[in-house]
């Protein structure tokens, strides 16, 4: 027996006008949509998507572009979008674009031609230059990464500060010649490289960093090339995870200790960072928070396009642990 949206707003003890806005994100109070998501769960029912389209010439579907799934940052913001749109009613359409202009561009296009509901878009250097220009005709939230000033709306991490916290626990801990590696192909390295030498001026320390890809690999044949000196670095500090696996593994090769030769400390809480000995001290961003709060700002796009365009910036928190112990 088919279920339809009638039987939804008699389980519901609402209309079928009701149902029809709580599940295509209508101007409905939180409980009701609740009211009905507990009536679609109870019936069975299952929208049909295709002639929701053909009324709506939208998909109900999320889109969402990331730099790198292989960045586990990502792929815990991606959960949160996920969870999100099913509680809405809605898919979502994942791409990765391994941080390709190119790919990001045909990924763009993409979701223009399949008419998604609305776009989460995680862009490079190259591609937020390009949106100062290009004409979406859908709305958009930039996630992790800042857009033209005053076009999209956005969620991000507060990059300079909390590159600070690191070079100031360093410091706190008796480091003085701490370098720096950020990825280079988003804002969010560029961001980071500059809190990070915001916070060595004011600590009339000299800065020394490199931008490199922002990945494993790129990392560690950074490091391995890095010359022998009395003045090497006696800490690093990594502008993503990746680039933190890549320190440790250059460290390892060069039969070094963390921290007895050299200090350690980078961004996400991943749970190997916990587990590899002697535990490294990360910024933890909120990334299932980053995700939701991309989502929440997509529906407000959705039921008001002419508001003004909002930024919203998160705070990490500074996990410490042995990687950055005392130094002697």
């Amino acid at each position: 027996m088919t279920v339809s949206i009638r039987d939804v707003a008699r389980a519901a003890g609402v209309s079928p006008a009701t149902v029809s806005r709580a599940l295509g994100n209508g101007p409905v109070s939180d409980a009701l949509r609740e009211q009905v998501q507990a009536a679609v769960q109870a019936t069975g029912y299952r929208p049909n998507l295709s002639a929701r389209r053909l009324r709506s010439q939208r998909s109900q579907t999320i889109g969402l572009i990331v730099a790198d799934i292989r960045n586990p940052f990502f792929t815990a913001v991606a959960r949160a979008v996920e969870a999100m749109a099913d509680q809405a009613g809605m898919r979502v359409i994942l791409c990765n674009t391994d941080e390709d202009p190119g790919r990001e561009a045909m990924y763009v296009r993409l979701m223009q031609e399949e008419r998604v509901t609305g776009l989460i878009f995680a862009p490079t250097l190259t591609m937020i230059d390009e949106l100062r220009t290009l004409k979406l005709d859908l709305p958009v939230v930039l996630i992790d990464r800042v857009g033209p000033s005053g076009r999209y709306d956005s969620v991000v991490l507060d990059n300079r500060e909390a590159s600070a916290q690191l070079v100031d626990h360093l410091h706190d801990q008796g480091y003085r010649r701490i370098a720096g590696l950020f990825g280079n192909t988003s804002t969010t390295g560029v961001e980071r490289h500059e809190g990070y030498v915001a916070a060595m001026a004011r600590l009339s320390l000299r800065p020394t960093a490199r931008f490199v890809a922002p990945y494993t690999e790129a990392a560690e044949t950074e490091l391995l090339g890095w010359p022998e000196s009395a003045e090497r670095p006696d800490a690093f500090i990594t502008s993503n995870s990746l680039l933190l696996a890549g320190v440790i593994k250059a460290l390892r090769a060069r039969r070094m200790a963390i921290p007895g030769d050299v200090a350690v400390a980078g961004f996400d809480n991943e749970t190997w960072t916990e587990l590899v000995e002697p535990g490294m001290t990360v910024i933890e961003q909120p990334t299932e928070d980053i995700g939701r709060q991309a989502m929440l700002m997509l529906f407000e796009r959705l039921r008001a396009p002419e508001a003004p365009v909002r930024k919203l910036v998160l705070s990490g928190r500074c996990i410490v642990r042995g990687s950055t112990a005392r130094s002697a």
